[in-house]
């Protein structure tokens, strides 16, 4: 029988991508479909005056424009627009509701109209009067003015007191710019009109999520609204909220009693969330055999005046490196801009680069091999929790990812490798990211014919998770993948919780496991009250589906066929649909670990920088299918390089408004810019933190990269750029 589980599967879903069946939130449509058109504030802070919606109103095929003065009812109270990601403290936005301006470029009316080219010229001839008060959109301008959090962890001995003491010190601070998620797919919703009810098709990785938070703003029953999202043009993070499209879609459905689809601009999708701005300082101290003495991680992040957005940007050297002192702080800013939003791999991405960059520079200190400094400090528990690791194989990824990369090559010494007129450097730096998982539900209909067909409200947001849930039934089943169909995104399927954090693959797979499992059980029963059963006495775990029978796994010829089975039961399909959870002992780290080697060439001249080769070791457990796998970690390593040479959102601090708010001005990594990217999946078996021995892979293939490629600008140039991203202004700046 074939196994899929581990190889190397094209994505099942691909022939409907390239031949466009696959059909996203804005292509859908309905008999009577009316289009919104967003008018957008042109003041970062204030309160509307007026608003003049006469011009707009006279347009031919205009049916409404909607104000927070005519708008259809809505909840009035936080609690109503509260999603299951929202940040525990603050107000959320509640689109179009009343008068207060609260960033550039928030919506604050809605033209409806009969056609897309109609809307959007309407929308142009909105006028509105604004009360202005000056906005602060600066995070340095608010660095005086910010507010502490609680501390992210418990302080390890005295930090400060270790780093005064320490023979090796290294003291410097760090900076990330806001950046923007750019996904190919524009935030859309599609609210088709039904007999008052409503079916929205909305770009989303959580259906249930923003169907509970429409429920709740619209005061629904949940019968009245389903959500839909069965394709994603990638989301990272940034639809894990409901945004606000899809509020003003249902708000003009509402209003019209008829269909209406509402699609972002590009330029509005720099409204709707960002990976926070951030200053961060770090401490390291050390022996001159490079032990670590001392660790302190501060940082600054910004955040909406409206809501408290943050992740744990400090602690993620205490996962990696032994110090027996340490302390993390972290304060938020709050900027009259949208609120920041979690972003692929939230806080690693930018606390790691901050940390990795640190080491090496420590390491230049102590005149070590940044990788020798590593393993030196190389930490076996999780000395935030004082946990082991259900598994980490960290050491072998250093080990195979510098024998890929040929890192004993390596001049230490900056500015001492050349090709031709290129300085060339050399850097590395470590990932970590967590291995989560989550409560999640699986309904599984297996039908006499041998066609199965899997259902959970999860989401794929391009990531493959068709393919791997396709993959575990198949072999859980023991069906052909061609056999098994998957339906998902949608919000009256059994429960998922949004699809983030890279915990969706170890989730969902383990829910098939569980939910084949009592298929299996309810087969094997109606196997053994077959006259003469060769399976009578078989225990459940006695037997195995393979080859579309169901079978003794002591003795292979003991065998019935799950087509016979069933006729002699008298049933043509059976239906099982169980709940799967993760107990979690307490006495273990989950989380998944990477070394990233990267190479550069820096035109000496023109100061043009290159990353040329990229190698990423990857620790992650069990790899489900290694295709779309090294797909993930290869588009994360990208993600990194633009993170570290390219990406950065620009602000009119005068405004409070985006300047580069579309993909012409904000860089992002090119086909011409991609050279030789190397994935090493490194062997980790992981009996601990679930069945399956599964980690997520999403994320980690970003964190450490930036670092990496910083590190080996420093190596070809011997010139330190603390503050991302890298431009050849920086490197020819004085210091």
């Amino acid at each position: 029988m074939t196994t899929y589980i581990g190889t190397a599967t094209s994505r099942v879903d691909g022939r409907d991508k390239v031949t466009g069946a696959a059909r996203y939130a804005g292509e859908y449509s309905a008999p009577d479909l009316a289009h919104a058109s967003i008018v957008m504030a042109t003041i970062a802070k204030g309160r509307i005056k007026k608003i003049d919606t006469s011009e707009a109103h006279n347009v031919a095929g205009v049916l409404a424009v909607l104000t927070h003065d005519n708008r259809p009812p809505m909840a009035d109270n936080d609690k109503a627009y509260k999603d299951d990601v929202a940040p525990d403290e603050g107000s959320p936005y509640r689109p179009l509701y009343d008068g207060e301006i609260k960033f550039n470029g928030q919506p604050v009316a809605l033209v409806l109209a009969e056609d897309f080219e109609t809307a959007t010229y309407a929308a142009s001839l909105v006028r509105v009067d604004y009360d202005e008060e000056p906005p602060v959109t600066d995070l340095e301008q608010q660095l005086r003015n910010t507010v502490a959090l609680d501390p992210p962890a418990k302080p390890r001995g005295d930090a400060a007191k270790a780093f005064a003491a320490s023979d090796v010190r290294h003291d410097a601070g760090y900076s990330v710019p806001i950046e923007h998620h750019n996904p190919m797919e524009l935030f859309a919703s599609t609210a088709v009109w039904q007999d008052g009810k409503l079916t929205v098709y909305d770009k989303t990785q959580g259906v249930q999520n923003v169907q509970r938070y429409l429920c709740s703003v619209f005061e629904a029953k949940p019968d009245e609204i389903r959500v839909m999202s069965p394709f994603m043009g990638g989301g990272f993070g940034s639809g894990l909220r409901p945004q606000y499209q899809v509020v003003l879609a249902v708000l003009g459905a509402r209003a019209l009693k008829r269909s209406v689809r509402l699609v972002l601009t590009r330029q509005q999708m720099y409204m709707v969330g960002y990976r926070p701005g951030m200053v961060q300082r770090i401490q390291l101290g050390a022996k001159p055999d490079g032990t670590l003495n001392a660790i302190t991680h501060d940082a600054t992040t910004v955040t909406s005046r409206y809501e408290d957005f943050h992740r744990n940007e400090t602690t993620w050297s205490g996962l990696l490196y032994k110090s027996e002192t340490a302390s993390y702080t972290h304060k938020l800013a709050h900027l009259d801009l949208p609120t920041s939003c979690d972003m692929r791999a939230p806080s690693a991405a930018t606390g790691v680069y901050a940390l990795e960059s640190a080491m090496d520079e420590l390491a230049v200190a102590l005149k070590m091999d940044p990788l020798e400094l590593r393993l030196k400090c190389y930490s076996d528990r999780d000395q935030i929790n004082g946990l082991p690791f259900s598994s980490k194989n960290l050491r072998e990824c250093y080990s195979q990812g510098a024998d890929a990369f040929g890192w004993s090559k390596r001049n230490p010494e900056p500015r001492s490798m050349r090709d031709g007129n290129d300085l060339v450097g050399w850097g590395m730096a470590t990932g970590v990211w967590e291995a989560l998982q989550v409560p999640i539900t699986v309904r599984i209909t297996l039908t006499a014919n041998g066609h199965a067909e899997v259902a959970c409200a999860t989401s794929d947001i391009g990531t493959g998770t068709y393919t791997i849930m396709a993959q575990v039934a198949a072999d859980m089943l023991g069906l052909p993948i061609d056999d098994i169909t998957i339906k998902l995104g949608d919000s009256t399927l059994p429960q998922s919780p949004v699809e983030g954090g890279s915990w969706i693959a170890a989730s969902v797979s383990n829910g098939i496991v569980t939910t084949s499992n009592a298929v299996r059980d309810e087969l094997l029963k109606m196997s053994q009250a077959m006259p003469d059963s060769p399976l009578k006495g078989a225990k459940d775990d006695d037997v195995v589906l393979a080859n579309g029978a169901i079978a003794s796994r002591k003795n292979p010829r003991s065998t019935i066929p799950i087509a016979e089975a069933m006729r002699h039961a008298g049933v043509d399909r059976i239906t099982q649909e169980k709940a799967t959870e993760f107990a979690n002992d307490g006495k273990h780290a989950h989380n998944t670990h990477a070394a990233i080697f990267a190479e550069v060439k820096i035109d000496e001249q023109l100061g043009v920088i290159r990353v040329t080769r990229l190698v990423s070791a990857v620790a992650a457990g069990r790899v489900l299918n290694r295709k779309t796998a090294r797909s993930q970690v290869m588009g994360g390593a990208i993600w990194g390089m633009g993170m570290a040479l390219h990406e950065e959102t620009l602000i009119d601090h005068r405004f409070g408004r985006v300047m580069n708010a579309n993909i012409a001005e904000y860089h992002v990594p090119v086909n011409a810019d991609v050279h030789d990217v190397e994935v090493i999946f490194v062997d980790e078996q992981d009996d601990i933190v679930n069945p399956m021995g599964i980690k997520g892979l999403g994320e980690i293939g970003i964190v450490g990269v930036p670092a990496a490629i910083a590190n080996a600008i420093y190596h070809a140039t011997g010139k330190r750029v603390r503050d991302l991203p890298i431009t050849l202004d920086k490197l020819t700046r004085e210091a």
